[in-house]
């Protein structure tokens, strides 16, 4: 059985999404664990950033593909 493009095409996507969302947790934990043992700021703030950044990331994907309007559905033609 074979899966249809654009089911294929989402599959792929979501496989991108679970990663980031995947990192994101990592980093979030590894903040946690950091400010717990009294880590420099910097290190913390660093994550923290990277923890947002990896929140808009996963944002602005959703945006361009599960939100998105395909160019074909943007266009009107002239009967």
């Amino acid at each position: 059985m074979t899966v249809p493009k654009e089911e294929a095409n989402f599959i792929e996507i979501e496989g991108v999404e679970l990663s980031i969302e995947k990192t994101r947790a990592r980093a979030e934990r590894a903040g946690k664990a950091l400010r717990e043992q009294g880590a420099d700021p910097h290190l913390i703030e660093a994550l923290e950033r990277t923890q947002e950044d990896l929140s808009t990331l996963a944002r602005k994907l959703r945006q361009g593909t599960y939100f998105a309007v395909p160019d074909a559905q943007t266009s009107i033609e002239a009967a």
